[in-house]
């Protein structure tokens, strides 16, 4: 399983009270996980009084531990030197503007031009994620949704980075452009968000097991029939935003997943509508992302402007939309009105 020269540890537990193997290996190693310290003591990497131990062993006092720990293996996505726009970037994590049509990690039928292939083809000091000389990719954006993401370097950052993004406490702020024009100027949407029932790509908030999801919306510019929100996360489930837009009424231009209702087809704008048709994708993009810097403690925000075609879009609506009347945002069983 683990090959090359091994860093070899040894450690005496001191006592008084009992404690298992693997919560003593974890705490004295500061960089490595609660899981890593698991997968060596399965290896046999990890012996106490010179005999290979399970993970729930209870130390009494005096036993000595050695630990060998390997050095990262190489990761199974392939480096590639693929353009990256970096924002930021120290020996603790790297920050990019990922750009529409790129994948965050490499699936099926993606093994390559993923922005992890192109991390692993950047980033030259990567000291490994759970053993394995990878980024730690800590959120995700789907890959049609452009915008502000961040990546640990190694298991430390990874896991203050993880722990945030858990508690919520990661400020995100989207920007999309929606069919409709909201009765209100903001609002929040909450319920819970799974599997789709009948169709496995989506995600619905009908679903008979989910997950509770929570987004703020308010709007920034209304064009007649097509509105600019800027949308703030407490929650972070996949397709969060694509799926309470939609079943609010007011779904993203251009997704190819989440159905408009025929909405464009409604526009009488030719020139509109092959301008969302050309976008092939949604109309998506991580404005803000900000968040306490594992390693030194402070906060830190990074924000970058919608793609170009997004862009032009919202350019040409200002020109030329015309006002339409305004609609109710469902804001499912529970809601209230809230500003970003």
């Amino acid at each position: 399983m683990f090959e090359g020269t091994m860093n070899r540890i040894e450690l005496t537990y001191q006592g008084p009270d009992q404690v298992r193997l693997d919560l003593f290996v974890a705490r004295e190693l500061s960089g490595e996980t609660r899981a890593m310290v698991q997968r060596l003591i399965d290896s046999g990497l990890i012996l106490a009084d010179g005999n290979p131990a399970k993970a729930s062993l209870k130390l009494k006092g005096g036993e000595r531990i050695q630990i060998d720990i390997p050095p990262p293996r190489e990761a199974e996505p392939l480096a590639e030197l693929i353009e990256l726009a970096v924002l930021y970037e120290d020996r603790d994590l790297i920050v990019v503007d990922k750009p529409a049509g790129m994948a965050v990690h490499p699936g099926a039928g993606i093994e390559s031009g993923t922005l992890v292939n192109a991390l692993l083809g950047h980033c030259r000091d990567l000291s490994g994620i759970g053993g394995v000389v990878r980024p730690g990719i800590v959120h995700r954006l789907d890959k049609g949704t452009s915008g502000v993401l961040v990546a640990a370097k190694h298991d430390h950052a990874h896991q203050g980075l993880a722990a945030q993004f858990e508690h919520h406490s990661v400020k995100r702020i989207y920007q999309a452009l929606v069919y409709g024009n909201p009765a209100e100027d903001s609002g929040r949407i909450e319920g819970i968000i799974g599997r789709h029932p009948t169709d496995r790509l989506r995600f619905s908030g009908r679903a008979k097991n989910g997950k509770r999801a929570v987004t703020r919306w308010r709007v920034k510019e209304r064009f007649g029939r097509i509105t600019l929100l800027d949308l703030r996360l407490e929650t972070g489930r996949t397709h969060q935003i694509r799926v309470h837009l939609t079943e609010a009424g007011f779904p993203l231009l251009g997704d190819p997943l989440y159905p408009d209702g025929g909405r464009i087809n409604n526009l009488n704008d030719p020139r509109l509508r092959s301008m969302i048709n050309r976008l092939g994708r949604q109309a998506l993009h991580a404005r803000t992302l900000g968040f306490i810097h594992p390693g030194h403690g402070e906060y830190l925000e990074f924000t970058s402007d919608p793609p170009p075609d997004m862009t032009e879009l919202i350019a040409y609506l200002r020109r030329s939309a015309a006002p339409s009347p305004a609609a109710p945002i469902n804001s499912s069983s529970r809601s209230s009105c809230s500003t970003l």
